[in-house]
Parts: C-alpha cells; structure tokens; sequence
C-alpha cells in the first residue's frame, strides 16, 4: 500500500508527542495558585494558576487537563489499534484510523489556537502538522468509487446521515446562545470570551467542522460515494470528541459549574454516535481491501 510506512511513522510520531504533551498538562505542577485577573475588557476571571495551564482561566483550564485525561488514556490507544487494523489493509481500519487522526488534529488545533502560550506550543504544532497529513493520507488511500458497492444496502445511511445533520444543528444552536445573545443586548463580548482573544472553538465548529458534518449526513443519505467516505470518519471522530466533552463537562460539575443542558446533550450525542459508527463499519461488505 503506497504510503502506509509514511502514515506508520506519523502514527508513532503522534502517539511520541501526544504523550508528552497529555502527560504535561495532567501531571505539571508550579505556579502561584489560584488569582483574579481583570481582563482588557474590565472582566474579572479567575486564573488556573498552576501547572502548564496556569495561564489559562480555571474553568478551561480543567476542561484542558479533563481532555488530556481522554486523549492520553482513550485517544492514544485506539489510534495505536487503528494503526494496525489499517496496515492489515482492513477498510474498517482505514476509516478508525482517519477518525482518529482528525480527533488529534482538531484537538491540537485548538491548543495550538487557544491554550495560553507555553512551552508545549511546538509539540503542539508539531501535532497538528503531524495528524492533518497523517489523516490525509489516510483518507487518499481509500478508493472512493467502490465504496457504495461495499456498503450492505441494509446499512442505516438514513438515520445515521440524519443523525450527523442533527448533532450539527444541535451545536450550532448550543454556540448561538453563547454568541447571539450579547449581540442583541449590545454588550458584543460574552463572557465565555474571559480573557481569550476570541471564541476558538466556537469558531471553528461554526465555520468548518458543523457544516461538514451537515455535509457528510446530506452525501450519506443520497448514498454518494464521499458520503460513504466521509460519514464513518467523522462518526469515529464524534465519537471521540464526545467522549472529551463528556470528561469536559464532568471536571466542570465538579467544580460547581453550570452544566445544564449540555449534560443531556452531549452524552446522548455519544451514544448515538458509537451506536452509528459501530452499525455502519458492520455493515461493510467483508474481505474487501480498498
């Protein structure tokens, strides 16, 4: 397979890098605690004040370590078994393996974009660059015209397509009320903005990552090709995600944040894409090396 001893290298690369970079944000100490910082805009937020993160407001900076956790514990060993259910030249493993690259590279994005300057900003770089290449090639060596002939007809392509349309409008609207809201009032800033330069994930979700997901569900449901190319990555990618958020959204109710309605939400979201991800892979025809 052209370019696997690439994809393998990148692979190791990211699990090397990943580590270090996970293992820093959980275990890191140092620092002078927790401090109130009046913000350009006259906010006061509280600062993590510790470890890597202590630069960072305390609310995300939890949620970073929260994520971390994830990635270290859940992340890096199921890419490490997508890696070898790909070089078996299994589709199944070539769609696990591209999820999963786009879980790290939409991961480090973020930190690369939002996580208060450290001295993991190269790691994190190197991250990013690592995993988009990592995934494209991965998602180059799938031959996309035999794919509707793979799937079994029996495969879900309505639900889980529609399933894919609906996580987008529920996080578009999720990102709304963060957003909208301060522009109505004319206040312009929300708060969650703290002393960030901007909303980051709000950003990204809104401008590239929600509408391909919109994308996915509408190829999938016509029973395109690039529908049945893009939808299983992005559900093993969801999945994923999910489950950070829901470690997210666990560090936050510990620590006496709001957590409504997300803590509905983004479990049911979870399951329901696991449950997706597992039906459609199953539905792969057998024996087919594409």
């Amino acid at each position: 397979m052209q370019n696997k001893k690439i994809i393998t290298n990148l692979v190791f690369l990211i699990v090397l890098f990943a580590s270090a970079a996970t293992v820093a944000g959980i275990f890191s100490t140092g620092g002078s605690g927790e401090y109130e910082y009046r913000s350009i805009r006259g906010q006061t937020v509280t600062i993590h004040g510790d470890g890597l993160y202590q630069d960072m407001s305390a609310d995300v900076a939890i949620q970073g370590i929260a994520q971390d956790c994830v990635t270290l514990f859940i992340a890096i060993p199921f890419l490490l078994v997508a890696l070898y259910r790909f070089r078996v030249q299994s589709l199944t493993g070539k769609f696990l393996l591209a999820g999963v690259l786009s879980y790290f590279f939409v991961t480090y994005l973020f930190y690369m974009n939002m996580a208060m300057y450290n001295v993991m900003f190269l790691v994190y770089v190197a991250l990013t660059g690592f995993s988009f290449f990592a995934f494209l090639l991965t998602l180059l060596s799938i031959e996309t015209d035999q794919l509707p002939a793979i799937f079994s007809e029996k495969a879900p392509v309505k639900f889980a397509g529609g399933f894919l349309i609906l996580n987008a409008i529920i996080i578009t609207l999720l990102w709304l009320r963060v957003v909208v809201p301060p522009l109505l009032d004319r206040t312009i800033i929300p708060l969650e903005v703290e002393h960030y330069t901007t909303l980051t994930v709000q950003a990204f979700d809104l401008s590239l990552f929600l509408p391909f997901s919109i994308v996915a569900g509408l190829l999938l449901i016509r029973k395109s090709k690039y529908g049945y190319l893009f939808a299983p990555v992005y559900l093993v990618f969801l999945s994923l995600l999910m489950l950070a958020l829901i470690a997210k959204l666990i560090a936050m109710s510990m620590d006496g944040q709001n957590v409504i309605p997300a803590i509905f939400l983004i479990p049911a979201i979870a399951l329901v894409a696991i449950v997706c991800t597992t039906i459609l892979l199953r539905n792969i025809n057998t024996h087919h090396h594409v």
